[in-house]
């Protein structure tokens, strides 16, 4: 990367349609940082996957690499699998590249819309903490654990593995997280580090908020008390100030595992042992791509039908939501004195059968729209943009333009928000409407 200024993020968008080590082509750009750039790739045996590239540097680059075939001996339930990696060039810039597992959803997209239930929390948590205790068993630390590091492979809950490192290693440059333990900067990762990050996540999806750490006086982070137990109590033991003190990865699996309980723990325990053993992260990512904010039945049998589509898409028809299968978790099934609002009519965007062509596996674009109480949509913003400007400009366009009846609040017309997440495939284009609010 000497050769240039420009970062990974901003040369790889001009990447599309190169091809890495003769086996990996470059199909669609995801994003990228300034030190690195993600394409959806293709590999032999498997369905897709992504492959990540970064600046080669020949001080560490031969380190970097031997870390990456280490991570991918790692074999795990809940861990992204690493594939391949190694050294390439590409318009004269030299990269270092590694294959992995492409990941369906993660946690953080659900965030922006609502908050986890304490049930969907409770399940998030032992298969993390399951993936947390083998890495530590096996020498390393993840170092990163947060909503956008907890993904979803075919319904599998997996903790990203890009960014593990050995125990007692120097961290080397490496951003700040929010999500970091407040000893990191001078003593470095370690089990008991990613244990406070798996604490902060758990307190940023119950709240939407992250938890503000003030432990320069030794004394714990405050957690919420709207938080039920044994959630809480959790947290509040992940983020205590001393290492020393918090507990671990198994102590948090026994928590939630235990066959007796008291209280609000019970009702938690209960509601576990009511799912399929095989609960997987479809309960939470289910929820982020069906938005998880669906109207009950109740809401649905008073729904207005949908009209046909105001301008139509050059590529296949749409496929209706409201024929889907109903996702594990409704949005709210109204409040008392609240009837809420239907999509009166929906615009789907203008896209070239070319343009869909493009696409391998899905592209998603999640927006989210303030509708006034006349049913037009007043201000439009990206909750989630895709790795396409030209997928997001259409979709955007085509949103602007959907029609709603209002939601009414004791009788009257009230304004409201709604998620529309419009899911793109070469053959069909798919969109998930949603009021979240009132």
């Amino acid at each position: 990367m000497s050769q240039t200024k420009s970062t990974p993020a901003e040369l790889g968008k001009n990447w599309a349609g190169k091809v890495v080590d003769v086996k990996f082509p470059l199909r669609q750009w995801l994003g990228g940082t300034e030190q690195s750039a993600v394409f959806l790739t293709e590999r032999a045996g498997t369905r897709k996957a992504v492959i990540k590239l970064i600046p080669a540097d020949n001080r560490d680059g031969d380190a970097q690499l031997s870390l990456w075939k280490s991570i991918a001996k790692l074999s795990h339930p809940h861990l992204i699998q690493m594939f391949e990696c190694g050294r390439c060039q590409i318009e004269g810039t030299r990269l270092l590249f590694v294959v992995m597992e492409s990941a369906d959803e993660n946690l953080a997209e659900i965030l922006p819309v609502r908050p986890l239930t304490p049930v969907e929390a409770s399940e998030m948590l032992p298969p993390a903490a399951e993936a947390l205790g083998f890495l530590h068993r096996a020498g390393f630390v993840h170092g990163r654990v947060k909503p956008s590091n907890i993904t979803a492979v075919d319904n599998q809950l997996k903790l990203s593995t890009d960014t593990l490192r050995k125990v007692g290693e120097a961290n080397g440059p490496r951003a700040a997280s929010a999500y970091d333990a407040p000893e990191v900067a001078a003593q470095g990762l370690s089990p008991a580090a990613d244990v406070w990050s798996l604490g902060m996540t758990l307190v940023a999806v119950l709240t939407r908020n992250e938890p503000k750490s003030k432990t320069g006086n030794g004394s714990p982070v405050a957690v919420s008390n709207t938080i039920p137990q044994p959630l809480r109590e959790i947290a509040r033991q992940c983020l205590q100030a001393d290492p020393q003190l918090r507990c671990t990865v198994h102590d948090i699996v026994r928590r939630l595992r235990a066959p007796t309980a008291s209280g609000a723990e019970k009702a938690v325990a209960e509601a576990l042992q009511q799912r399929p053993k095989r609960w997987v992260l479809a309960l939470v990512v289910l929820a982020a791509l069906l938005v998880g904010v669906w109207l009950s039945i109740e809401v649905l049998v008073h729904r207005t039908p949908i009209p046909a589509a105001e301008t139509q898409s050059a590529g296949p028809e749409p496929t209706n939501p409201a024929t889907q299968s109903p996702p594990p978790f409704s949005a709210n099934s109204g409040h008392q004195g609240v009837m809420p609002g239907s999509v009166r009519q929906q615009v789907q965007p203008d896209v070239s059968r070319n343009a869909l062509n493009t696409i391998t596996g899905q592209l998603k674009v999640a927006i989210q729209a303030s509708v006034d109480a006349s049913g037009n949509v007043s201000q439009a913003k990206f909750v989630s943009h895709g790795p396409s400007q030209y997928f997001a400009n259409r979709t955007m366009a085509a949103a602007q333009r959907w029609k709603f009846n209002p939601p009414q609040l004791n009788g009257h017309a009230a304004e409201s928000e709604w998620l529309l997440r419009f899911q793109f495939t070469p053959t069909s284009v798919q969109v998930f409407p949603a009021e979240v609010k009132p």
